[in-house]
């Protein structure tokens, strides 16, 4: 049987033996990567391997190989078009969603943000700005959050006027903590990230240092930093985090989590928080 029929054609490589079609990898085209399962569109060549983008934002690159991919389940060797690819089309705001491209800002709705400060709010700007503006929605620093209570009843918050309010160093047992507590409204959604002030929920890697300095307790936290790292006065050291910061990247995971909470709950009007 085995001189009737030659070599066992089930044996070696099968994708790398048999024809399989070329496909241009044109951008956006959608493919597998037949030994990973990454699947992804292409966005661009590096070294003569193509890039592709999941569903995820996650990129990676895989050599042009014969027969390397899988295109709508049957495999492909995906080749270079003879035209270079346009880059990605899709540019992504600081925040990381997808830039919508030729579309004004809306009108500002009822709804607003609050935060604690022109830091905060100048920080919020910087990663989120794009996305608020398509969305219509403001933020407005405080001066604190001692009168929050008080604050959020002037605001007088309904279902097609809510309110989500962003607060520093709330952790539990903390005054921040009991502050918040008083507030009682199914359309306001309060969040916060564990920092002493908004400067420490952005990186340090950011900006070039290990970590944030420790403050001793009774000092106050800002102009702790900047005598830990060389700098005269808040003001300026305020400049200098502002600039290393690009993306959401640059910022802590608990911030990203509490702000992009508040913006689906603010651009959703008419259902409350469910907790």
């Amino acid at each position: 049987m085995a001189g009737r029929y030659g070599e066992d054609v089930l044996a070696g490589d099968w994708r790398r033996r048999r024809v399989t079609p070329e496909v241009d990898a044109e951008v956006d085209l959608v493919v597998e990567d037949a030994d990973s399962g990454f699947c992804g569109a292409v966005v661009g060549f590096e070294s003569g391997a193509v890039v592709l983008e999941d569903r995820h934002g996650r990129r990676r690159v895989f050599p042009l190989r014969p027969a390397a991919f899988l295109l709508d389940g049957a495999p492909v060797t995906l080749r270079r078009p003879v035209r270079a690819p346009v880059p990605a089309a899709r540019r992504r705001t600081a925040s990381g969603s997808v830039a919508v491209a030729d579309v004004r800002a809306r009108v500002a709705k009822a709804s607003r943000i609050w935060v604690e400060g022109v830091h905060d709010a100048a920080l919020v700007e910087r990663i989120w700005g794009d996305d608020l503006r398509i969305e219509g929605v403001v933020v407005e620093p405080l001066d604190g959050i001692d009168a929050l209570d008080a604050e959020v009843r002037g605001f007088a918050p309904g279902p097609d006027r809510r309110l989500g309010v962003l607060v520093d160093h709330l952790v539990p047992g903390s005054k921040e903590s009991r502050v918040v507590a008083r507030v009682d409204s199914p359309y306001v959604l309060v969040t916060g990230h564990p920092y002493v002030d908004v400067w420490q929920a952005v990186r340090p890697a950011a900006l070039g240092i290990r970590a944030w300095p420790v403050v001793p307790p009774g000092q106050p936290w800002k102009e702790g930093v900047c005598a830990a790292l060389g700098v005269a006065e808040p003001a300026e050291m305020w400049r200098r985090i502002l600039s290393r910061v690009d993306s959401f990247a640059d910022v802590e995971t608990p911030l990203i989590n509490a702000m992009e909470r508040l913006i689906d709950f603010v651009t959703e009007p008419g259902r409350p928080d469910a907790g």
